[in-house]
């Protein structure tokens, strides 16, 4: 006898003994949870990135552009939260290494970081299936911190978003050999358009190259190289296991180093460095919400708008205005970025969808950014 309140139908794919089948009456679909037990399938977590009750009610097609403007309204907020703890970064960037930001942020955010791993109910063990890809993703991670922190804090705020906006660009780039990924002549053509954008901001012959501008290039390629290293072991790698062993060696390099670059620090630059750990927290808590909530291709155009907050602080705090060259080449590379996330969500245009699959903030590599990949 069926329970109260559940469907007919999704008591029968209980029944069924796998994909193939199903019951007679049933209108001949397969049920996505019928080769589940019975008390997994009605709400326990399993190994796959998407636990999901067999009871669970499906939502009515007019609640999705609802959906979507939540989410897009969440990622807006979350984005505002990253720009101001980069605010933070820059400001104490001006006194003290960012090995020693990068040390005392994680010590301070490791609390915080272990209640949202906990969220992770897979069952399991802690040891990695792809120990050196892990490896290679956790020191790809420090350098992108590093040097990202290191930008923050000796180029204006504007230029530094503009060339770490390129991440996307070579995400796409690296997706070719390491994913198998087929890029067509469009998102090509976006990819090089983009990186012209670069060079606008850039302006190599025209403007004095500074070590500042080398460590955004390179916290953005390091920052890419990192989320493709989570797109390819991220569906056989527990989450728990992808977060903990990159905070683990992200707090041990840096401990490892701050010897010697380490400098007292008063009493309210350490509060600052809790502000920088909290914002840091509290956006990924709102980035989850709004993936929870939203569709990728629509929340994940929303990390440009970091860019109107790096132009409004740099003015605020740090009497800096962008050029017209930065705000040319800003444009460019934000709008080839948006069209590479739009054209991965249309159709079978991508298989592995590289850009957009991964709700994360790679472009500084913070750490706590990237347990948003948690949600899948």
């Amino acid at each position: 006898m069926p329970q109260k309140g559940y469907p007919l139908c999704r008591l029968r794919c209980l029944k069924t003994p796998n994909r193939e089948k199903s019951p007679k009456g049933s209108g001949g679909l397969p049920c996505h949870n019928s080769h589940l037990p019975l008390a997994q399938a009605q709400g326990q977590a399993h190994d796959g990135p998407h636990p999901v009750s067999a009871f669970a009610p499906i939502p009515a097609m007019n609640s999705f552009p609802l959906n979507n403007v939540r989410g897009a309204v969440l990622s807006l907020i979350a984005f505002a939260l990253y720009a101001t703890h980069d605010v933070v970064v820059k400001f104490l960037g001006g006194d003290y290494s960012p090995i020693q930001i990068i040390f005392f942020g994680g010590l301070f955010s490791f609390p915080m970081l272990t209640i949202l791993m906990m969220s992770d109910r897979t069952d399991g063990h802690l040891r990695p299936r792809h120990p050196w890809w892990l490896l290679a993703r956790s020191l790809s991670g420090v350098a992108t911190a590093v040097a990202g922190f290191y930008a923050f804090s000796v180029l204006p705020m504007a230029q530094t978003y503009a060339i770490l906006f390129a991440g996307p660009l070579l995400i796409t780039l690296l997706a070719i050999p390491m994913l198998g990924e087929k890029v067509g002549l469009r998102r090509g053509l976006a990819v090089i358009v983009g990186m012209a954008g670069v060079l606008i901001v850039l302006r190599p012959g025209g403007a004095e190259l500074s070590l500042g501008h080398l460590a955004a290039l390179s916290a953005a390629v390091t920052g890419a190289l990192a989320s493709i290293i989570v797109r390819k072991i991220g569906g056989e790698e527990r989450p728990v296991v992808m977060q903990l062993y990159p905070m683990l060696v992200s707090v041990a390099a840096m401990g490892c180093a701050l010897p010697w670059v380490y400098k007292p620090m008063p009493i309210e630059h350490l509060g600052l460095l809790l502000v920088f750990s909290l914002l840091g927290f509290i956006a990924t808590a709102v980035i989850i919400a709004a993936y929870r909530v939203g569709e990728a291709v629509i929340v994940a155009p929303m990390q440009y708008s970091q860019i109107v907050w790096a132009v409004l602080y740099g003015a605020l705090f740090f009497d800096e205005t962008p050029d017209m060259m930065t705000g040319i080449g800003s444009a460019v590379i934000i709008a080839s970025g948006i069209y590479i996330v739009l054209r991965e969500g249309t159709g079978h245009v991508s298989r592995n969808r590289p850009v957009s699959a991964y709700k994360s903030r790679p472009e500084t590599g913070y750490l706590p950014r990237l347990i948003t990949r948690m949600r899948g």
